[in-house]
């Protein structure tokens, strides 16, 4: 069983950090939306989304228009059709597979294996989210079956405070340049 942070410290807002650590839904729509925006906007998507619909119940969600609730001013992101659609079709994903209990992608799962294809069947959910969410789950939520999803590199597991925050944004460019020059290197 997990242990539920207070808070995790991916926003500059407490209200959208406590969201994010007490919701499981809300945790998942953050990591869907994690993708080329900041981490800071990525993660306050869910509150956003939850202000405007009224709620983050994945029946309600996967039921909703959510591309104007996207597009409105501020635009939770800066592709809003293309992370609607993404945050709806996990929404439906999480509603049909899991009863609408988001948590059950980790609680159903028996061991890391089964976690990694729980996570990597959720839409928009690549190796580097799987990875990242593990993390997040080993770290945070001291979810013992998530550790072998924990890569060598720093990702958002590490985050314990909004200092952690700017140090692993730092650490991700280091490690982003790093990953280039070696691709580029092999070519």
């Amino acid at each position: 069983m997990a242990t539920v942070p207070k808070q995790l410290h991916f926003t500059d807002s407490d209200e959208a950090n406590e969201l994010l650590a007490g919701d499981p839904m809300a945790l998942l729509i953050g990591f869907a939306l994690d993708q080329q925006v900041t981490v800071e906007k990525a993660f306050a998507g869910p509150l956003a989304i939850r202000e405007r619909v009224g709620t983050l119940d994945p029946a309600k969600l996967a039921a909703a228009d959510l591309e104007p609730v996207f597009r409105e001013k501020p635009a939770i992101h800066r592709f809003p059709a293309k992370m609607a659609e993404r945050v709806h079709a996990l929404a439906t994903h999480v509603r049909d597979e899991y009863d609408g209990r988001a948590e059950r992608v980790w609680e159903d799962a028996a061991d890391g294996e089964e976690l990694r294809a729980n996570i990597a069947a959720l839409p928009g959910f690549g190796e580097m989210k799987i990875k990242s969410l593990g993390a997040v789950l080993a770290k945070r939520y001291k979810l013992a079956k998530a550790e072998s999803l924990v890569p060598p590199h720093p990702t958002l597991g590490d985050v314990d405070s909004r200092q952690a925050l700017a140090d692993y944004r730092s650490a991700k460019r280091a490690h982003k340049a790093e990953w280039t020059r070696i691709r580029a290197a092999q070519r």
